[in-house]
């Protein structure tokens, strides 16, 4: 596992150091789908390497006296571009840390996370006012019980964006319906995600982001609804690199209190 959270860092630090001098002048500068929670309908140029990677996240979850505590390290997205259109994309969590206090009782679990397999085709032009993207993905059961749920998950997001002309705002939506697996294990049952958010170009490499995410579970053994309020900020250093940061705050008992995160996102 060490050697696995090595390996990450030095991709992330090697990527930090190979990077070339910007853009060529007839290619649009990087569309990541981080930070904030919802998906971008922008694709990976064909041909085009790209990975997004978060260097820490951080959560924390305060109820009925216990405490559970979340840090990753390393989770990232590695992306190719299929065509000008499409992209695969795979990501890893190569090292994550759940720790729990409930009075005098403490436990912890450690190690590699699931992985998320996703495809994208943005149906409209890359340039169009109004985006849409159709992007079906599945997880692979890679973690250890102790930090996952040990079952194949799969979902569909219809990432939505429209610019509002005139102006250098963006509204975006991203409708998302999964297919969970039971509480018990037993079986699954079908869960909704929808995020909207207000983007803000204030300057040619500063965008702001403010956003609200509601997540519904349909588990047979009940209902539970979480939401969050969100922000979010990333800088572009050149056409091929971003910079990022981002805060969720948790808005009812059953949603994480804060998420706290801060990334790359790079393009070859």
């Amino acid at each position: 596992m060490k050697r696995r959270m090595r390996d990450s860092i030095a991709i992330i630090g090697a990527a930090l150091f190979s990077w070339s001098s910007g853009a060529l002048a007839d290619e649009a500068p990087i569309c990541a789908d981080r930070p904030g929670k919802a998906s971008q309908a922008c694709t990976v140029p064909a041909g085009h390497f790209q990975f997004e990677s978060s260097f820490a996240d951080w959560t924390v979850d305060k109820h009925g006296g216990a405490k559970d505590t979340t840090l990753a390290i390393g989770e990232t997205g590695f992306k190719f571009g299929l065509t000008d259109s499409s992209h695969i994309d795979i990501d890893v969590t190569p090292w994550q840390r759940l720790t729990s206090h409930d009075g005098d009782t403490y436990s912890h679990a450690s190690g590699f996370g699931d992985v998320l397999v996703n495809y994208k085709y943005r149906v409209t032009a890359a340039d169009a006012g109004f985006q849409l993207a159709l992007s079906p993905f599945v997880k692979i059961p890679t973690a250890k019980h102790s930090l996952g749920n040990g079952k194949w998950e799969a979902g569909f997001v219809l990432p939505i964006q429209y610019a509002i002309g005139g102006s250098t705002l963006a509204l975006s939506t991203t409708p998302e319906i999964d297919w969970t697996a039971d509480a018990d294990g037993g079986g699954h049952h079908a869960t909704m995600v929808q995020v909207a958010d207000l983007g803000w170009q204030a300057t040619p490499k500063l965008n702001l982001t403010a956003e609200i995410w509601g997540h519904w579970d349909w588990d047979p053994a009940g209902t539970t609804r979480q939401a969050s309020a969100d922000g979010a900020i990333a800088y572009l250093v050149n056409g091929r690199l971003q910079l990022d940061a981002g805060f969720n705050i948790g808005l009812n008992r059953v949603t994480p209190d804060l998420d706290v995160y801060v990334g790359i996102a790079k393009q070859f």
